[in-house]
């Protein structure tokens, strides 16, 4: 089953909607992760096997320079929260977090 990071880019709200559909969810203020460096972030995600969701174009450079992660969800901009929540949760059925792991998804 997939987990998720959502970094402090993410709207609280996602987490709330996701929660909501049963999913195990972390945030940056949830894991004291607040003001750490990306590096940190995706180490920490990577540490609990928990795919990162972003809408920071950083992360995105750290994967093309080949820094380790459990997986990236990329949030492009024009799609609603509602959307957003709504792919996210159809991820979890679409695909593994063995799957995932030093994937990029752009939503």
């Amino acid at each position: 089953m997939i987990r998720f990071h959502l970094d402090e880019s993410m709207p609280n709200a996602v987490a709330d909607g996701l929660r909501k559909r049963n999913r195990d969810v972390t945030t940056s203020k949830d894991a004291g992760l607040i003001a750490s460096t990306d590096e940190e972030q995706l180490a920490s995600a990577l540490s609990e096997s928990r795919v990162l969701v972003t809408r920071d174009t950083d992360f995105l450079v750290l994967n093309a320079e080949g820094v380790e992660h459990a997986g990236i969800v990329y949030w492009t901009e024009g799609h609603s929260l509602g959307f957003l929540i709504k792919e996210l949760d159809s991820l979890c059925f679409d695909r593994t977090a063995e799957e995932m792991c030093g994937q990029v998804e752009y939503l």
